[in-house]
């Protein structure tokens, strides 16, 4: 069964291409834009969005690479807690590193990169050195106190005059970050500020994806965007401003209605007018003129919540995150109507740990039909499920033995006898090793190779919190992957 698609990417592409180009018209010199969620990969609106493909934004920026360039902005507070991005697994200062390749890798000239909030935090201070070290430009930003509400002090020299000027060199210059809350918007402004007082002519414009302003305040995809954002204490909400101006209710988020006056303030110093009425005139944003079917949108995001809800509980029992952010998912939940008993392969994973007695991985593929995996002296409960999910896929016979004994033992052999590992259960990377060295004699096995593509945006739940390496396999192969709060065994370490 084809997963269902509730988006038209192209529609998209077109619509947003266009009203960029339009706002970049409206500005002489220079624009600042800014580009909220992820650039290169948005996996969070793909997955919200069924039909938005992660790379779009980039894909729409590879047509005018020889005009622009890119500055990537880092909370110095995020480096400091290690903080991790969730659909890659990564911290977020790695991730600065890995978009600079990414970037450059397609064409895309990085100018700089910027520390915000830097408070003389060590780790930040590391990076700064480590970035330089790679000839990577750094400049720093500081925290302002009374921001976004002491206007007169912000723009001013105690203000954005501290922070350190970005030097650009193109004509358009994208503002991306590895997630929320990094100081995009706040790097903009402060851009604006010292362009203004060396008498240079420089616009803003803000590219956003969610929430979507012109659909309902409290829709799925707009609620899901909350959920995402649970850590930041954020809110959606609608924009009074746009209401005023235009007797027209949209949404907007909390930060970009609170910061509007200071933008205003900066344009009305530099410009004497302010080009903007509202948060939402300033954004440029095209996805819900790109939802072709509302339903399945609706119920990619409820399910979108339910992980955000997990991936939230998870974080806590490890050490990185907070129950306020499980709090207020739990009250998004509500608000949706939805709870972790609609995710159905929950249900099913938790039966089967019961019925065994140990661990257990369910996987809903996208028929509705969830195929199970359960933890046996040679497989983890991970790579069980990515066989039976496999074979269920390719057609294959529940009871077939798609690995033979005589090709695990010998990697069994190595982990404990050569490795040093205590336990001798394959994990999804070496059962998929396996697999593809079965593929070369058996037939069956190279149908479930081929079949693995097809597991891209089923569903899957773990009854314990995997470890990393089965967590990135799933990652990778695209199954989005929830887990209990609480790992197999009472230790106190776990790698």
């Amino acid at each position: 069964m084809d997963v269902k698609i509730g988006f038209n990417n192209d529609v998209y592409i077109e619509k947003q291409t266009e009203n960029i180009q339009k706002r970049i018209g409206e500005f002489g010199g220079k624009l600042y834009l800014e580009f909220g969620g992820k650039l290169f990969d948005d996996y969070h609106a793909s997955r919200v969005l069924p039909g938005f493909k992660p790379d779009t934004k980039v894909q729409m920026l590879k047509a005018m690479a020889d005009k622009a360039e890119i500055v990537i902005v880092i909370n110095s507070s995020d480096i400091e807690k290690n903080k991790i991005r969730g659909d890659l697994g990564i911290t977020y200062d790695a991730d600065v590193l890995r978009l600079i390749d990414a970037f450059r890798g397609i064409g895309l000239f990085v100018g700089s990169v910027v520390i915000s909030q830097f408070a003389e935090q060590p780790s930040a201070k590391a990076f700064k050195e480590k970035l330089e070290s790679l000839g990577i430009k750094v400049y720093l930003h500081y925290p302002i106190e009374g921001y976004p509400y002491n206007v007169q002090k912000i723009v001013g020299p105690d203000g954005f005059g501290k922070n350190e000027y970005i030097e650009t060199s193109r004509p358009l210059v994208v503002i991306t970050a590895p997630g929320p809350g990094s100081g995009k918007m706040a790097t903009c402004l402060s851009q604006l500020y010292h362009e203004g007082v060396r008498g240079v002519t420089a616009g803003y414009a803000k590219f956003e994806t969610f929430p979507i302003w012109n659909i309902p305040l409290k829709h799925p995809v707009n609620l899901a965007y909350e959920a995402a954002t649970a850590d930041l204490i954020d809110v959606n909400m609608i924009d009074p401003y746009h209401l005023e101006a235009y007797g027209k209710t949209t949404v907007n988020y909390n930060r970009d209605v609170e910061v509007f006056p200071v933008l205003s303030a900066i344009f009305e110093k530099i410009y004497g007018k302010c080009p903007y009425k509202s948060p939402t005139d300033m954004g440029v944003n095209m996805a819900g003129f790109a939802i072709t079917d509302d339903a399945v949108c609706a119920e990619a995001s409820r399910n979108e919540i339910i992980r955000r809800y997990y991936h939230a509980k998870c974080d806590v029992r490890i050490g990185r995150g907070t129950e306020d952010a499980v709090s207020k998912i739990e009250l998004i939940m509500k608000q949706a109507g939805i709870s972790v008993s609609d995710r159905k392969a929950v249900g099913v994973a938790l039966e089967k740990e019961q019925l065994t007695g140990k661990p257990a991985v369910a996987i809903e593929l996208h028929d509705g039909t969830v195929v199970t995996g359960k933890t046996s002296d040679l497989l983890g409960p991970s790579a069980a499920a990515l066989l039976n999910a496999a074979k269920a896929v390719a057609g294959s016979a529940k009871n077939l033995h798609l690995i033979d004994r005589s090709v695990i033992a010998p990697i069994q052999k190595l982990k404990i006898g050569v490795l040093g590992n205590h336990n001798p259960r394959l994990h999804s990377d070496e059962v998929l090793i396996a697999l593809s060295i079965s593929a070369l004699l058996n037939e069956e096995a190279r149908k479930a190779v081929d079949a693995l593509t097809s597991l891209r945006g089923c569903e899957a739940h773990s009854t314990v919190i995997l470890p990393q390496v089965d967590a990135e396999i799933y990652r990778k192969l695209g199954i989005n992957l929830t887990c209990e709060p609480k790992y197999q065994t009472k230790k106190l370490f776990h790698g």
